[in-house]
């Protein structure tokens, strides 16, 4: 399964230290996300871990080539 296109435009967060789930198949409602949307695709949420506080531009468009972040994949979407 080719992961649904959520937004042809990332995500700019600033977060918090700790772990996160970030949705790798597009179906989550809370983008950039999991919210276990995925179950029954095939696919599975990415897990990055922050070490302090920190802007992040997490990719939204699911084809980047440095996931979760965004690598300006979705201009040629």
């Amino acid at each position: 399964m080719e992961p649904q296109i959520a937004k042809k435009e990332p995500a700019v967060l600033a977060l918090e230290p700790g772990t996160y789930w970030w949705c790798a198949c597009g179906l989550s409602k809370t983008q950039p996300f999991c919210d276990s949307s995925h179950k029954g695709s095939g696919m599975a949420p990415l897990k990055f871990t922050l070490a302090e506080s920190e802007r992040v531009v997490l990719c939204q468009c699911k084809h980047s080539g440095n996931k979760p972040f965004c690598d300006g994949a979705h201009k040629a979407l």
